[in-house]
């Protein structure tokens, strides 16, 4: 089990916390955003090359969506997520009602 030194916590200021915080908060954020929009964890397939392959098209979709956030093309990654999904939906219902009228 790990015990902190308590001396050593003592000693750290409060702006040099708030830098480890926030550096910690960006890595959890960025850990949550990789996994839950662009799918790295969510395998479909076995084979090693294939798994390869979907943690590339993961990294290489995350590095396409930090550089739309820091354009301003979005405000976050869910945002594009979130976004999307509605689109799907509408899309959905608009083609559901088209052809329950035609039938």
């Amino acid at each position: 089990m790990y015990i902190p030194d308590e001396e050593a916590l003592n000693q750290i200021t409060k702006s040099e916390f708030v830098t480890i915080h926030d550096t910690h908060w960006g890595i959890e954020s960025f850990d949550r955003a990789i996994k839950q929009v662009c799918g790295i964890c969510g395998f479909m397939v076995r084979d090693s090359q294939a798994i390869k392959t979907q943690i590339f098209c993961s990294l290489q979709a995350s590095v396409r969506l930090e550089k739309m956030r820091s354009e301003n093309i979005i405000s976050n990654w869910f945002e594009l997520q979130r976004n999307l999904f509605t689109l799907v939906v509408r899309d959905y219902i608009v083609e559901s009602l088209t052809n329950a009228g035609a039938a």
